[in-house]
């Protein structure tokens, strides 16, 4: 059977504690959309048709030239984990069984801990002329009359004093004065194309590459991951992000991932909280050299030590004292979250999490970036404190992207799809220091756009060998062609 409800897994009778909902209408929460073109918005009503297309039920028309995402058609299965306390929609190993799941998630927990990278979307194409502007450099306020952000406003960006970070990346600017921030000012790929699906589809497979089937890091999780832990591939939102989407091991999605339970068949209520203490308080026993009774014992005390290691999630995932996330953010909510799960020791190693509200801004921009900007950029310093807080920064990177920037020229009250943008890698871990450096607007491309000065291959290189210890030649196509900056401390 190809997929099996909650209610199938789910014993108590009662309705599930999870399940795959449809997106809400506003994804976003309090967030704020950006405009948008009718190109996003059909590219992702394209995108989630083509998530629920099921095999052998084909697949809908997808436009002339426009690639099907990485990961169409893989078979997608809900699954309560009753070891990890979470719900989840588990893509791919469909031959795997439930209690195959359960098992290597636990064996995958008490391996050392692994290096984790978080991977965040700013969806639509941010304007990274706004969040780094370039104040100091000739043709800015001529391209930009009505957007231009004043020279004695925001924070003067350190490695390059014609640039000044936009008020709103006040967070940003906090991390990478630290040394935590290292910031590609204009990272891209030559012949860039300018369409929302097809740009983001080349990042996310790490090639430009309109076949491809398999996001870069499913393929590095073929090559390195387990094939029962599904939660070494997570994302944390309505679908799987393709980047994720792998094509020999498992992955999982959780979109509410304050949704979890502890359960036990039958029982609920004011019983169930004693019932879990007793059954932990079993394996406080002494020793026994019966093997069956060993193997309850062991049982009973991994029940009471997991459903204690959950215990926090009941209090809506309490961050350490001092770190302040913001207020009804859903994505400020998802990385706090995600904060306490690695907290809590799940075995996660690929994690990827849409970045707050929209960025396709081609009119009103000045009322949505700057919102957006802001809540997007004070929820990371809040999910770095956090780790800071909690001793788990050195285990993280953060990677921040978008699929192309936006053109120099602003259209009047907002900005047209370019070429090259902005990428942050943040972390405790992080070289912090620019990567490529800022091409200026003297001299654009043939189509009037930044010129790229980094290409995300490279970036994409780096992450694999220095950061994760691999070799990056079978997961990005023609890996040594692109120069692997250096990333981390040295």
């Amino acid at each position: 059977m190809a997929e099996k409800s909650l209610m199938e897994t789910n014993q108590r009778g009662a309705p599930p504690p999870f399940a795959t909902p449809q997106a809400p209408s506003s994804p976003h929460g309090a967030e704020l959309e950006a405009c948008g073109c009718e190109s996003l918005s059909r590219a992702k009503l394209l995108r989630r048709a083509a998530y629920a297309a099921m095999p052998g039920r084909g697949l809908p028309a997808i436009e002339t030239g426009m690639p099907t995402p990485a990961g169409t058609g893989l078979t997608r299965r809900s699954f309560m984990s009753r070891s990890a306390g979470l719900a989840m929609a588990v893509y791919g190993a469909n031959k795997l069984g439930w209690d195959a799941f359960e098992e290597g998630i636990a064996a995958a927990a008490q391996a050392p801990s692994q290096p984790v990278l978080v991977s965040v979307f700013m969806e639509g194409g941010a304007d990274s002329l706004t969040v780094l502007a370039p104040t100091g450099h000739p043709r800015y306020e001529l391209l930009r009359p009505n957007l231009k952000l004043a020279p004695t406003v925001g924070t003067p960006f350190s490695e390059d004093p014609t640039l000044r970070w936009h008020p709103a990346a006040s967070g940003l600017a906090t991390l990478h004065g630290e040394g935590k921030v290292s910031v590609f000012p204009a990272i891209g790929y030559t012949d860039a194309n300018q369409s929302h699906f097809t740009s983001r589809h080349f990042w996310e497979v790490g090639a430009t590459d309109p076949g491809g089937r398999i996001g870069w890091l499913g393929r590095y999780l073929d090559q390195h991951g387990a094939r029962d832990n599904p939660l070494q591939g997570l994302s944390l939102g309505w679908e799987l992000s393709p980047s994720l989407a792998a094509g020999n091991v498992p992955v999982a999605t959780i979109s509410k991932p304050d949704d979890y339970d502890f359960w036990a068949p039958g029982v609920w209520g004011a019983m169930e909280q004693p019932m879990l203490k007793a059954i932990g308080g079993l394996g406080l026993g002494a020793d026994t050299s019966d093997p069956g009774l060993a193997q309850a014992r062991d049982a009973a005390a991994a029940t009471g030590r997991l459903q204690a290691q959950m215990q926090p999630f009941q209090a809506g995932y309490s961050s350490p004292q001092g770190v302040a996330y913001p207020a009804n953010s859903e994505f400020a909510g998802r990385l706090s979250a995600l904060a306490a799960m690695l907290a809590a020791g799940l075995p996660l190693r690929c994690v990827s999490i849409e970045a707050a509200g929209g960025y396709d801004t081609h009119s009103n921009q000045q009322a949505s970036l700057p919102a957006n900007l802001k809540l997007t950029s004070d929820s990371l310093l809040a999910f770095q404190r956090d780790l800071e807080a909690r001793g788990l920064a050195d285990r993280v990177l953060v990677h921040v992207w978008s699929e192309f920037g936006r053109r120099p020229r602003e259209n009047g009250t907002g900005t047209d799809h370019g070429a090259a943008g902005a990428s942050f890698l943040i972390g405790s871990q992080v070289r912090g220091q620019m990567v490529g450096g800022f091409p200026g607007l003297v001299s654009l491309d043939s189509d009037d756009n930044l010129r790229t000065t980094s290409d995300y291959r490279g970036l994409y290189r780096g992450l694999l060998e220095q950061w994760f210890g691999v070799d990056a030649a079978p997961i990005i196509p023609n890996a040594a062609s692109f120069a692997a900056p250096q990333l981390l401390r040295a």
